[in-house]
């Protein structure tokens, strides 16, 4: 195999290795795909301000989340049925980001069980979950993540329908029938029906509560005694009131480009989210992150540390757990060399001042 140079690379390969319906599931966005290819090309207008002459000999990326001492601000999201992608799934991916010394999400819908992947070996894991109709199949599953030692909720809160993915329309997605939703095998709502459409969007409609709202953060904390993060928040206004109903964390997302086409994308909402939480909680940004300097913008806008999805699915795909610490490996070489090249030594010398948006220009063209 040629020698892999950045994370991008990966997604060629597992393109050329998964079945059509998986890689398309896995790649797509929603509708025209505008926030997908957004995600990413914002970060492009994004540049920096170097500081030079600063000795860098030593560079400290370690950082503190949720009280939790991680090797650097670089953690993988939630991403669903990853043996889809492998046949070890999540586990080769706790395996691989307990080695980097850095935080795994789970998704819900894992086609690994928390306590699989708890099985895996000491590690810092935290839960993504989607509120079911049924509250008590909500009950019984955050039990059981705490039970797992899993050490955070990361409540997903921009899905009370699933967004229009043609590509799993086209293919009438559904997953495959040797891989269950192992979290809800027990009870009998592990596998989707095959339809004309997509069979994920028939079972979120089926399963997924459309009533979720605010007053059921506060119901969360009542059931469980684990910090929260609101998923999803893109707003100020949204911010306000997750720090009101005692949200401990907020990731901004869009849900990998994968729900409201047209929306913003993440890194050009992080900002407006980190000016409204005045340091009250910690703000992470979720999407479009390929690079080192990727991880380094999100850093000078205020972000407490980002979240990776698809470039731990593609390399998971293409070799499994070693793809995933490669990535992992990669993009925090990136982010050292970044912060080399920028002159700070510690992600607290990170700051605003190191980078220029497009926000920036403008106000210093009207000067």
């Amino acid at each position: 195999m040629e020698l892999i140079t950045n994370v991008t690379e990966y997604e060629k390969l597992a393109k050329e290795k998964l079945p059509k319906m998986v890689y398309d599931y896995y790649a797509s966005g929603a509708e025209d795909q505008w926030t997908l290819k957004e995600n990413r090309e914002a970060f492009s207008r994004i540049l920096f301000r170097p500081r030079i002459l600063i000795d860098v000999s030593h560079i400290d990326m370690t950082t503190n989340i949720l009280g939790f001492n991680v090797s650097m601000p670089i953690m993988i999201a939630p991403s669903a049925m990853q043996k889809m992608a492998h046949p070890e799934g999540e586990l080769a991916t706790a395996r691989a980001a307990a080695s980097a010394g850095t935080i795994m999400t789970l998704s819900s819908w894992s086609t690994s069980s928390v306590e699989e992947v708890n099985s895996v070996g000491p590690g810092i894991r935290f839960f993504q979950l989607y509120v079911y109709k049924d509250r008590n199949i909500v009950r019984q599953l955050v039990k059981r993540a705490e039970m797992a030692g899993f050490k955070a909720i990361a409540l997903t809160v921009d899905t009370p329908r699933l967004g229009r993915r043609e590509a799993d329309i086209k293919n009438r997605f559904t997953l495959p029938p040797h891989l269950v939703l192992k979290n809800f095998e027990a009870l009998d709502l592990g596998t989707m029906d095959k339809t004309n459409d997509s069979g994920l969007a028939s079972y979120v409609a089926g399963q997924v509560d459309r009533t979720l709202s605010w007053k059921d953060v506060k119901w969360l904390q009542t059931i469980t005694s684990l910090p929260i993060l609101v998923k999803g928040v893109v707003t100020a206004e949204d911010t306000r009131l997750a720090i009101e109903y005692g949200a401990a964390g907020i990731i901004v997302s869009n849900h990998g480009a994968r729900q409201l086409d047209y929306v913003p994308a993440t890194i050009s909402c992080l900002e407006e989210v980190v000016r409204e939480a005045k340091g009250r909680l910690p703000v992470f940004l979720d999407g479009g992150v390929r690079r080192g300097t990727d991880v380094f913008k999100a850093l000078a806008l205020g972000a407490s540390g980002v979240f990776i999805g698809r470039p731990v699915l593609f390399s998971l795909a293409v070799d499994g757990e070693a793809g995933v610490r490669k990535v992992l490996q990669m993009l925090r070489d990136e982010l050292e060399l970044t912060m080399a090249l920028s002159g700070c030594t510690s992600l607290r010398e990170i700051t605003r001042a190191h980078v220029i948006t497009d926000g920036d220009r403008i106000g210093r063209s009207r000067l």
